[in-house]
This record gives C-alpha cells, sequence and structure tokens, in this order.
C-alpha cells in the first residue's frame, strides 16, 4: 500500500466548491451589467441650461456687456429680472449617452430621455444642427424686435430671404443664399411661419412656383418639396428661411453660444421694458420661455419641463409658458414656482402688470398645477 502520492490535490467539500461557482457567476453578472451600461444607448437626455436675465448682463468675449443693447435710443431703468432659459443636451449621433447615463436621467424629474432621431434627424451632423439653431436664434432676435417695436407702435417693412440650405435640400442649385423670397405659388407672407405653412399646403412631391428677387432683378423658379425626417415629418423646401426687418433703430441682442428660437418671448419684453418707463415686472424675478413673431402671438417650445426646473433653481417665483405648452406643464410643476399661460405678446404684459402690482393673478390663463 502506497503511503506516499505526487498528486497533491485535495478535493474540495461540495458546498465550498458551489460557494465559488456562485461568486463567480455573480462576479460575471456584475462586470456584464456595468459593461452594457456603459454601452452608448440611441437616446440624448435634456437638462436644464443656463440662465440669462434679459435685463442684466452677459459676457461677450472678454467683457461683460448689456443682453439687450439700444445705444441710440432713450432706454430706462429696469429692475429684477426677465429670465430666458436655455435647454442642454446630452448626446449627439457621433456620441450618445451611456444605458447607466440614462436609466439616472429616467429617476431624475428635471431630465427627460429623448430618441436620438427626435433631436437630430437622420443623416443630419450636429454641426449642421448647431447652423439651424444659430439661424432660428438669429431670427427670434429679429422676430422679438418687431414684435416689441410694434407694440410699441412703430410701422416695420419686412423681407424674408434664403439663408442657407439643409442636407440634400430640393432648393440647392435653384435657390440661392440672399435671395428675396417675394411669394410661393402667388401667396405672399413675410414670416417663416406663413412660409411653412404654404409648402404644407402645397405639399411633398408637388412642385411650387416661386417668385424672387436675385440682386434687384425678378426671378420665377419651381421647387418641389420633399418630406422632412424625423418624428414630424413635413413638406420643406430645404432652406434656413432668414428674416429681415427695417428697423427705426438698432437693437442689439449681445448673446453668444445659444441657439434655437424659444427665448423670443423674454426679449421682446426685455426691450419693452427698457424702452418704456417703469419696471414692467415691479421688481420681481420672473422666467419665461416662447417663440415670438411680429404680430405677437407665441408659440411652443421643446424642453419646457427642464426650463420650468432651470426657473426654480436660479429663484424664479413667476414662470410664464406658452399656452400651447400646457399640456406638458400640468402635473409637472416644481414646487414653489407658478406658471401662468399666454397666448400673446398682450397676455404677457397683463401678466407682468399683475404681478407687479402684486394683485391677484386668478383671472389670467394658468397652466393647471394638475
Amino acid at each position: 500500500m502506497a503511503l506516499f502520492t505526487d498528486d497533491h490535490r485535495v478535493a474540495l467539500p461540495a458546498k465550498r466548491r458551489g460557494a465559488r461557482i456562485g461568486w463567480t457567476l455573480l462576479i460575471a453578472a456584475i462586470l456584464g451589467t456595468l459593461g452594457f451600461a456603459l454601452v452608448p444607448s440611441p437616446y440624448v437626455i435634456e437638462e436644464p441650461g443656463p440662465v440669462f436675465n434679459t435685463l442684466g448682463q452677459v459676457a461677450n468675449g472678454a467683457q461683460q456687456v448689456p443682453l439687450i443693447d439700444i445705444p441710440a435710443h432713450r432706454t430706462y431703468p429696469t429692475s429684477g429680472a426677465l429670465d430666458m432659459l436655455t435647454v442642454n443636451i446630452a448626446g449627439s449621433p457621433q456620441q450618445s449617452p451611456s444605458w447607466f447615463e440614462v436609466a439616472s436621467a429616467y429617476l431624475d424629474p428635471s431630465r427627460a430621455v429623448l430618441p436620438l432621431g427626435a433631436v437630430y434627424q437622420p443623416g443630419t451632423t450636429v454641426k449642421a444642427a448647431n447652423e439651424q439653431a444659430a439661424v432660428d436664434m438669429q431670427n427670434s432676435q429679429k422676430d422679438a424686435i418687431a414684435a416689441a417695436l410694434t407694440h410699441l407702435g412703430y410701422a416695420l417693412p419686412t423681407t424674408l430671404t434664403v439663408g442657407g440650405f439643409s442636407t440634400k435640400s430640393p432648393s440647392a442649385g435653384v435657390l440661392k443664399t440672399g435671395d428675396t423670397i417675394v411669394s410661393v405659388n402667388g401667396q405672399v407672407s413675410d414670416t417663416v411661419n406663413g412660409l411653412r405653412a404654404i409648402i404644407a399646403k402645397a405639399g411633398a412631391g408637388v412642385p411650387v412656383t416661386i417668385d424672387i428677387n436675385r440682386g434687384g432683378v425678378a426671378k420665377t423658379v419651381t421647387v418641389t418639396p420633399t418630406l422632412s425626417t424625423g418624428s414630424n415629418p413635413a413638406p420643406i423646401l430645404g432652406i434656413y428661411p432668414s428674416i429681415s426687418y427695417t428697423f427705426p433703430f438698432a437693437v442689439k441682442i449681445q448673446l453668444e453660444n445659444v441657439g434655437g428660437p424659444s427665448a423670443g418671448q423674454m426679449f421682446a419684453l426685455g426691450i419693452i421694458d427698457k424702452l418704456t418707463p417703469g419696471a414692467l415686472n415691479g421688481g420681481a424675478k420672473v422666467a419665461g420661455t416662447g417663440t415670438i413673431d411680429a404680430q405677437g402671438d407665441i408659440g411652443a417650445i421643446g424642453g419646457i419641463r427642464q426650463k420650468l426646473y432651470g426657473a426654480v433653481q436660479s429663484g424664479a417665483k413667476w414662470f410664464l409658458a406658452p399656452y400651447s405648452n400646457c399640456n406638458e406643464v400640468t402635473g409637472h410643476i416644481p414646487k414653489g414656482i407658478q406658471v401662468l399661460a399666454v397666448k400673446t405678446l398682450d397676455d404677457s404684459l397683463t401678466a407682468l402688470k399683475a404681478i407687479s402690482a402684486g394683485s391677484s393673478t386668478s383671472g389670467l390663463l394658468t397652466c393647471p398645477a394638475k
């Protein structure tokens, strides 16, 4: 009988073998979950962005300058704040958030998770999206100035021009940057929304006749609208329309690196406040958002829930929201802020008058809390 052996392996008890297998599976599951959590997702995240007081100062290069500057016309002292709000987008077609970041955002009421295609149309680069946002911001500033000055009684001649072209634009090679759009299918519109309505009525795939002025020469061209991609497809000419007004004096909006059209309402209110005696807001801190056109109509915007949280974080007690956004606002109003719904610039001024006077807002439009 052998007393020794060269096999030094010792058999483990069954319980210890089971424990080792269990730990191995657990570690593998954890590593697999962590690995999956770091995989890019097909989503982007909206979150509250910087807040800017339209009555205050902003950085412009190395200097602090008035956000709204009216150098050649009498202006009046203002107080309090008329805050415009922004939304940050975390993610892009080239670098989307991880599943871990998406899961975290779902648990945060101040953030929203959106499909990538809802923000960036298929085939759209970040550069192209930023260019469109910059054009939208420029147009919103012009519309805001026009709305404010129209409210104050100034008459403003208007023109609509081609500011640029989208990717695979059906108008490329037919229209040129700088062309003045006189009419489409014989219908005249001097607003971007009006132009879009005419194209929507014509439909995709149906040629439209466009009368233009190019360098002082009248021309007629034909373009066949295509259907845009994304969550809300619509017939488009594939141009970035730019609206131009002839203003009686210069109004400068000096805000850098912010895009989109949603600050129009607050720009208009800031301009009116500076051009009229007394503080529109009575010195209160009021925030708001909404597009605006030259006629003073206020339109819906994206990311309003994130802007509500941005307003609360900045200390605002009042929020002016487009009435057409109330379906997104109701049930999602953070504590500490009251939301007043507005359809027009006149509604906004009425709301500010009530806030300034400290009177009841019960007779005004609101977005219900629930």
